[in-house]
């Protein structure tokens, strides 16, 4: 395959493995509740559910390992924790919540069936696809992700055309902030250092050795696949925004019921009965790609550190999909506020890990990465705290921490001892 052909199968296979249940479900809701600010909200919404992730994978591109090498700079004993938190979190949110949705949206309304029926068939197509794990980045890049997108085009070019455009006004005292808090659901940041490993195996499979070619390929198919989350995410916003008063949501539901009527009533309203049938097909597609990408990447860390042992990776899978089939069978919105707390913690230290990773080296040594990823875990407990109903512990704190009312406590301190730890005598810093 040539390097143009590859590059576009690993961009289209990116895309797909980012976008999954939350990245369909969350932005048209976002931009029905920002109205005229829908703009401003996709400004914050891009910034951690674009332009984080395609730093994730730039950063991989420049390390072209693991996971572990994200952390490793922290020290070895930091990584290997902050892998397998990331790699649970990863089993028994994300994953299962996509087969959640799916059951929710598409296969229940059409078929009526029990959630532990879909889950268990639904993760037993996800182990066929994992324990095939060669193919996955042909298949998905060549047939499931043009599928995806067309349909995605098909309900935002038409939804943008039937809309009135009459917006309401935005329910947001922070657009910005509130959309960038909405992209922490993505899970596009974790998904990044997830998945970003799973395409580098797929390309070492495949015959790619040389480090330069990886890396090239690694760059442009990121920047492809972050081109298309921005024009998806934009589109999806703004349709949520346009069909403000032609779409009544019901808000005493829970969010993830406002998020999937809201989206079944733009695809109706666009494509017709039909709409439903599309939405269907695409919940489904869009969830499934994404849970076989979080599987693989677990199973392919845990492998590495068997030595390399398959029958890891056989185990690590099904136990995956096992843990899929048990939490898949809960709502949507149960598995969001389990999300939650553990977003708050891990995220902020995930975002700091992909940017120390792609600034360059010599702003970068592990004194540096020392410094700021603890200062980053110590301000980001009063937004853990806070997201387990513990928050009285931190309250009095707050007024004298920047942002922090916005969960974004650990932001300024972490830049300016970034600023700081690079401004040390070089004597004082550790070489590499």
């Amino acid at each position: 395959m040539n390097t143009t052909k590859e590059t576009l199968v690993s961009a289209f296979a990116l895309f797909s493995l980012f976008f999954g249940a939350g990245n369909l479900l969350l932005p048209p809701l976002l931009g029905y509740n920002a109205g005229e600010d829908w703009l401003w909200v996709t400004l914050g919404f891009m910034i951690t559910a674009v332009l984080i992730p395609l730093l994730g994978i730039l950063a991989h591109a420049r390390l072209q390992g693991t996971m572990f090498d994200f952390g490793k700079k922290v020290s070895p004993t930091f990584s290997t924790i902050y892998c397998i938190i990331v790699y649970l979190i990863s089993m028994t949110i994300p994953s299962p919540r996509t087969a959640s949705a799916t059951h929710e949206i598409a296969i229940h309304p059409n078929f009526g069936t029990s959630p532990l029926l879909t889950s268990s068939v639904y993760f037993a197509l996800v182990l066929l696809f994992v324990l095939n794990r060669s193919k996955i980045l042909s298949f998905i890049g060549k047939f499931l992700t043009p599928l995806i997108v067309i349909m995605l085009l098909g309900v935002i070019g038409i939804g943008l055309f039937s809309s009135d455009g009459v917006m309401n006004p935005s329910t947001f005292e922070a657009p910005v902030v509130s959309g960038l808090l909405e992209g922490y659901q993505t899970f596009d940041a974790i998904g990044a250092v997830v998945v970003g490993a799973v395409v580098i195996i797929s390309l070492n499979l495949r015959g790619h050795h040389s480090f330069e070619a990886k890396k090239d390929i690694l760059r442009k198919s990121g920047f492809i696949a972050g081109l298309g989350l921005l024009l998806i995410y934009a589109g999806l916003i703004s349709v949520g925004s346009f069909f403000g008063t032609d779409i009544e949501v019901d808000q005493t539901l829970s969010g993830d019921m406002q998020r999937a009527n809201l989206l079944r009533g733009i695809s109706i309203t666009s494509l017709g009965s039909f709409g439903n049938k599309v939405l269907s097909i695409l919940i489904a597609l869009a969830c499934f790609t994404t849970a076989v990408g979080i599987v693989t990447g677990t199973a392919d860390y845990f492998k590495g550190l068997f030595k390399e042992s398959q029958k890891a990776y056989v185990i690590t899978g099904i136990l995956a999909c096992c843990i899929g089939v048990l939490i898949g069978q809960l709502d949507f919105h149960s598995i969001v506020i389990i999300a939650i707390p553990a977003l708050m913690f891990i995220y902020p230290i995930t975002i700091i890990l992909i940017l120390l990773n792609v600034v360059p080296e010599k702003y970068a040594s592990p004194m540096v990465f020392k410094t700021v990823v603890v200062t980053t875990m110590i301000f980001s407990i009063p937004d853990f705290l806070g997201s387990i109903g513990l928050g009285e512990l931190t309250s009095g704190l707050q007024p004298y921490i920047p942002f922090s009312k916005f969960s974004l406590g650990w932001v300024l301190p972490a830049f300016i001892v970034f600023v700081l730890s690079n401004t040390l005598p070089k004597g004082s810093t550790v070489k590499h």
